[in-house]
């Protein structure tokens, strides 16, 4: 079985750099507010994440002069931690764009909230680089440019504890799907259930539907689903996980020309070990326990 499992690697080193997010809910990009703070010795700082490698390695030409803007769909328990998106401080995908900005040099990064839906179809433009669990496919690479993968995933089925869905029984049930996500597509012509799926736009929504009953299991990335299980307090769980052979990339706006500089950068965070202290420090937690330890279905 080969769940989710971070590329490879980080070692994380001071605190240095700063900057947060803001609102923001299309893809054209208003009522963005960035902040940035130093510490009592003058530096300044990424919310509460950790940097490490050579500032001004990579040299980047943004879309806001010193600043690297990111944008997700937001926020996402681990990956980018916060009850809003403006009180967003830390997560994996977070600490990540942190560790890119500060190896380009620039003392703030400004964190909007778009539509998945929005990003994966190419949209959305006005950033520097998209962060939001993102799979990889030939279909997206038509609109968007990816970046060298950075995380492997699984699709994962999130169910009401107690409840009887099992590997055998899932086709003849009411599922529910994310809008936009591979989870979607996997759906609709892996499993090709009996019943038409039911489409939702946020994870939010998702978890809300299997909770209330309106469906009988939700199906995406098995990195969120066992985010979603773990912040329920028992009344969800991950009962299985289907092996996709994806990865996560960022997304980069098309033909965008610091293509080269930040998949190097990505590149040198697999290598050095900040990804996997990353996934160490924020997505154990999150998942609230092993993703190797559910069991792998078969899509029949």
């Amino acid at each position: 079985m080969r769940p989710l499992r971070p590329f490879a690697v980080p070692a994380l080193g001071t605190v240095l750099l700063a900057a947060l997010t803001a609102c923001g809910g299309s893809p054209s990009g208003g009522g963005d507010s960035t902040a940035h703070t130093t510490d009592s010795k003058g530096s300044r700082t990424y919310g509460r994440c950790q940097v490490t490698g050579v500032p001004g390695s990579i040299t980047l030409k943004t879309v806001e002069k010193d600043t690297l803007t990111v944008v997700g769909d937001l926020p996402t328990p681990g990956w980018w931690n916060g009850d809003t998106v403006a009180q967003i401080d830390d997560g994996y995908e977070y600490c990540m764009a942190a560790n890119l900005a500060y190896r380009a040099g620039l003392p703030r990064l400004t964190v909007r909230n778009v539509p998945f839906d929005a990003l994966v179809a190419g949209k959305a433009n006005d950033f520097d680089l998209a962060l939001a669990e993102i799979s990889i496919t030939d279909e997206r690479r038509e609109v968007v440019d990816f970046s060298t993968p950075y995380f492997a995933s699984n699709i994962g089925v999130l169910v009401k504890a107690g409840s009887k869905v099992t590997e055998t029984a899932i086709g003849d049930l009411q599922l529910g799907v994310k809008q936009g996500t591979t989870g979607a597509d996997f759906v609709r012509d892996r499993l090709r259930p009996k019943k038409a799926p039911k489409v939702f736009a946020k994870d939010a929504e998702l978890q809300a539907a299997v909770q209330a009953g309106l469906v009988d299991a939700a199906l995406t990335d098995v990195a969120i689903v066992l985010g979603k299980a773990n912040e329920s307090k028992g009344r969800l769980r991950v009962v299985g996980q289907y092996e996709t052979g994806e990865s996560y990339g960022a997304i980069y706006p098309k033909n965008s020309a610091n293509a080269s500089a930040l998949d190097t950068a990505i590149e040198g965070l697999k290598k050095d070990g900040t990804l996997a202290r990353l996934g160490s420090t924020y997505l154990t937690k999150a998942f609230g326990g092993d993703p190797e330890s559910i069991p792998l279905w078969s899509a029949k």
